[in-house]
């Protein structure tokens, strides 16, 4: 049998034995998981330098941090979350009892992208245990220091037949599809996660879609400018572009666009001084994403469009104006390229948005709360922010997901918990009563009863 196999045999064997039922032993694995990964912060910093040169700084604030965070929540409201939640019960249905009992799936697998390789793992494997299922994670073969990392870090924490990593297994990325899950989280682009979704239904697994999209972000005329361009260079270079929530595109009202423009060229400067040689600004990945980028940048650049061919960076770039003719506007960037649309009328936003329908995030920035209510209704997003950017994700309270084309499901906190759970509806009746009116025959009286409980 094939080593992929073997293991997921295992983990169905351990599901059976029924100890990932016991919430005392989920919170044993999570706590333990938790000091590992603090003693483990210099190593796992170390990796993340050097597949995507991150710093320490971003490596916790936007990596490790979160998925402490998570795992603080995870733990202190676990024994809430397994517990039955009760519901009312109809009165036909009197006397009983009803409640949703929340049960792990099974075995789970996770795949995971190379962008943020620690924290799109290492999150989703918190909900996946926490449920009480088993998990087999496949990190990203491009950030391979962070999963050699990752795979240590399970292996010193779970056993595996609870949870395993599959880095450093020949032919997985070709085979692992071939294998029945009981369910699927994936997290990546678009055209891999349709083989997923298409691979998942030959099973009728379900599945988490994560996936992306250009998310843009609108600045209008009554916006705080120099506020909105520091917050916009912030998210936009963060990890050098590759975010799959990063703001994508800039709409901005024509009469503060230009204003705009020289706020971004200004933090630019002021964030990442000489960028191609700044030890904290982020690389891209390998040589073929590095190549894509690159042919992005063309049209109205006004600033920016160097790179560096042996390090695989490239300057934050900004396009003005752009067009929605421009390579840039083609696809998802996944760069620091900034391009910046304008307009006039509030409809021409939504007629350059449904060009790139359902983005995974959507930003609006304006001193306007009539403008927030009438646009935020009007485009269909995953998730977003007014007068931020990326921080919607930065929180365990809130679901983190996409709609349409930028994913299915949605997780973090709570909703990982319940992602990786099938709640399984109960209704306990009384053994003291049994109402006649449901038996045959049925009579004319009966009748009667039945639309008087049922109505």
């Amino acid at each position: 049998m094939d080593i992929i196999g073997s293991i997921i045999n295992e983990q169905k064997e351990y599901f059976a034995s029924g100890k990932t039922l016991d919430v005392k032993l989920r919170l044993k694995y999570l706590k333990a998981f938790k000091t590992a990964i603090k003693q483990r912060e210099s190593d796992i910093c170390t990796a993340l330098n050097a597949d995507l040169n991150k710093s320490a700084s971003e490596s916790y604030m936007v990596e490790i941090g979160m998925v402490l965070e998570d795992l603080s929540f995870c733990i202190k409201h676990l024994k809430k979350w397994v517990k039955p939640k009760r519901r009312s019960s109809p009165l036909a249905q009197f006397p009983s009892k009803s409640y949703m009992l929340p049960s792990p799936y099974g075995n789970t697998l996770i795949i995971a992208p190379w962008n943020y390789p620690f924290l799109l793992s290492i999150q989703p494997l918190v909900g996946a245990i926490a449920a009480g299922n088993t998990v087999i994670l496949k990190p990203s073969r491009a950030s391979a220091a962070t999963s050699a990392i990752m795979k240590e870090l399970i292996e010193s924490v779970f056993p595996q037949g609870l949870a395993a990593c599959l880095y450093g297994i020949d032919g997985v990325n070709n085979t692992i599809l071939d294998h029945k899950f009981d369910y699927i989280f994936f997290t990546g682009g678009k055209e891999i996660g349709q083989k997923v979704y298409r691979a998942a239904a030959e099973n009728l697994t379900p599945v988490t879609l994560e996936l992306g999209g250009k998310s843009p972000v609108v600045v209008d005329e009554t916006a705080k400018i120099d506020l909105a361009a520091r917050r916009l260079v912030f998210g936009k270079l963060l990890n050098a572009g590759q975010t799959c929530i990063a703001p994508d595109y800039i709409i901005a009202h024509r009469s503060i666009a230009d204003k705009l423009v020289e706020n971004i060229k200004k933090y630019i400067g002021k964030l990442y001084p000489d960028a191609l040689n700044c030890e904290y600004y982020g690389k891209i990945i390998n040589e073929r994403h590095y190549e894509r980028v690159k042919k992005l940048i063309t049209g109205n650049v006004v600033y920016g469009g160097g790179f560096d061919d042996a390090t695989h960076k490239i300057e934050p770039t900004v396009i003005y104006p752009a067009t929605a003719d421009d390579p840039a506007m083609q696809e998802e960037i996944f760069g620091p390229v900034f391009p910046v649309l304008t307009y006039t009328d509030k409809n021409e936003i939504f007629d350059i948005i449904n060009k790139h329908p359902t983005p995974l995030a959507f930003y609006l920035f304006t001193g306007k709360k009539k403008n927030e209510k009438y646009i935020l209704p009007r485009v269909m997003f995953g998730g977003g922010c007014v007068n931020d950017v990326i921080m919607h994700i930065a929180t365990s309270k809130m679901p983190f997901g996409g709609v349409g084309s930028s994913g299915i499901g949605s997780y973090h906190g709570l909703k990982s918990f319940e992602t990786f759970s099938h709640y399984k509806s109960i209704l306990k009746k009384s053994n003291t009563i049994d109402l006649p009116i449901r038996y045959t025959p049925y009579s004319k009286l009966k009748y009667k009863l039945v639309h008087f409980f049922m109505k």
